[in-house]
């Protein structure tokens, strides 16, 4: 049977794909990237290390797109070399709420440590560490 390594991109769609932009570069530090597709079209996605999320535009999402595209219905975890206390500093002086956290969780490779706040479309997005558990 064929396996799957990794996950490229996904896809939010946004309210207003500025201020989603704004959100994830000011916010999370991600970098907007404008592409255009074979179609001719102009798009638009935000990177992060070896990873991409593109944005579509609520009720004008490029095809094919998911079957029910929603706004808001994302629940998004990403894993950060940096500290939780440097990201709570650094969502106080955004002005962004921490609404749980930090909090120990099940991640796909361990245990993480979590934060969780809301994008402007309501999205849920976790950031966590991966906890280092010692033997002694």
């Amino acid at each position: 049977m064929p396996k799957i390594t990794h996950i490229d991109h996904f896809v939010l769609t946004a309210k207003d794909v500025d201020a989603t932009m704004a959100f994830y570069i000011r916010v999370l530090g991600m970098t907007a990237e404008r592409f255009q597709p074979t179609d001719g079209t102009t798009r638009w996605a935000l990177s992060f290390g070896a990873n991409k999320i593109n944005l579509h535009q609520a009720g004008a999402e490029f095809k094919p797109n998911a079957q029910n595209a929603t706004v808001g219905s994302q629940d998004i975890c990403f894993i950060s070399d940096d500290p939780l206390d440097v990201w709570q500093k650094h969502f106080a002086d955004c002005g962004v709420m921490v609404e749980e956290g930090p909090i120990t969780r099940k991640g796909a490779r361990g245990k993480i440590m979590s934060l969780y706040i809301r994008d402007p479309d309501g999205n849920l997005i976790e950031v966590s560490n991966y906890i280092v558990e010692t033997i002694l």
